[in-house]
């Protein structure tokens, strides 16, 4: 029986890649920081089948005590401040966690185990303001955000210590991937929470930043089979992780408000714009520049080729797929909330 150490398990990725291993029949271990509420977040309803070890990725001896605790074969680092707006008022622990984390995991994997495999998430933000359409593996890095900032020092230090010390180590450069486990503080997960409470009426209106920004939009599902198919191969490499096609968040919108049965109709442009659901006339977006990054990411999109004859990989759940399901999750979710009151 293989042995895997998920550090963020408890998140989107985590608890997605969690059920795909214990389906493989893997003995999972999974990283908890220590709180005085014990939080098993997206994998409490997995929580009797994974062994969980407190640890943080700030704290290396941690780290050091979870690889021996574990004596895993296989190391999965999703533990990250991945909130792109929060790395702007908190650049410090971004960079901490997201930076300096990924070096004291790998030092952890050096000392107690080096022959383990690990994967590190990388992420399409890493490309920012973008040098070429679609984006590769071969693509310039040019990232626009301290989480972006601090996820390409995460990069090239896990191919640094493969180079330097022949450890198996892969990184997935990761394009945007959402579903029903999504934090309601992503873009995403914000807009079909707002639409479902809009259908039950216990919210007017939804306030988002740049309706033109572009995203590769997938399911988190077919994004964690990418991860566990990079440590299976004969040799360690980087890939992108992608769908090919990109879309803006005002046809994010549009999608998310068709499956609760509104047209949605543009009015205005930039700061002053409104989405109004044709059927009632009321407006149900608006655009609050609060919202704007500091530096923006105008478009993102990925070439998955490599991924796909290398690893074997495709994508199974299309964008339309992946939005109906998270707005039926939160109708479902904010019914019972609903409810309760």
């Amino acid at each position: 029986m293989k042995r895997a150490l998920i550090t963020g398990i408890t998140g989107q990725d985590g608890s997605y890649l969690a059920e795909l291993l214990l389906e493989k029949g893997y003995e999972v271990y999974g990283v908890m920081r220590r709180k005085s509420v014990i939080d098993y977040g997206n994998a409490a309803h997995i929580r009797d089948k994974i062994n969980f070890i407190y640890a943080d990725m700030t704290d290396v001896v941690s780290l050091i005590s979870a690889m021996r605790i574990s004596q895993a074969d296989e190391v999965y680092n999703l533990a990250a401040q991945s909130f792109v707006a929060t790395s702007w008022e908190q650049p410090i622990i971004t960079a901490d966690i997201d930076a300096v984390g990924v070096t004291h995991i790998l030092e952890a994997i050096r000392i107690v185990k080096p022959e383990c495999r690990y994967y590190q998430a990388s992420t399409s933000e890493m490309f920012g303001l973008v040098q070429e359409i679609p984006q590769s593996e071969t693509t310039p890095f040019y990232p626009r955000s301290p989480y972006g900032v601090a996820k390409l020092y995460g990069h090239w230090i896990t191919k640094n210590y493969r180079e330097s010390y022949h450890m198996f180590t892969c990184s997935g450069i990761l394009f945007n991937h959402e579903g029903e486990r999504r934090g309601k503080e992503f873009v995403t997960r914000k807009i079909t929470d707002a639409a479902a409470r809009i259908k039950l009426g216990l919210q007017d209106h939804v306030e988002l930043g740049n309706m033109d920004a572009k995203r590769d939009w997938g399911h988190a599902q077919d994004y964690v089979h990418a991860m566990w198919l990079m440590l299976q191969q004969s040799e360690p490499d980087d890939y992108v992780v992608a769908t090919g096609e990109t879309r803006t968040i005002r046809e994010f919108v549009e999608a998310a408000f068709g499956c609760i049965g509104m047209r949605i109709r543009w009015s205005g442009t930039g700061a002053d714009e409104t989405g109004i659901d044709e059927a009632s006339g009321k407006v149900v977006v608006r655009v609050n520049p609060r919202f704007y990054r500091p530096a923006e990411v105008e478009m993102l999109l990925g070439n998955p080729a490599k991924a796909e004859r290398v690893l074997g990989w495709r994508r199974e759940i299309p964008f339309a797929d992946m939005v109906s399901r998270m707005v039926e999750n939160d109708l479902r979710l904010v019914s019972a909330e609903k409810g309760k009151r």
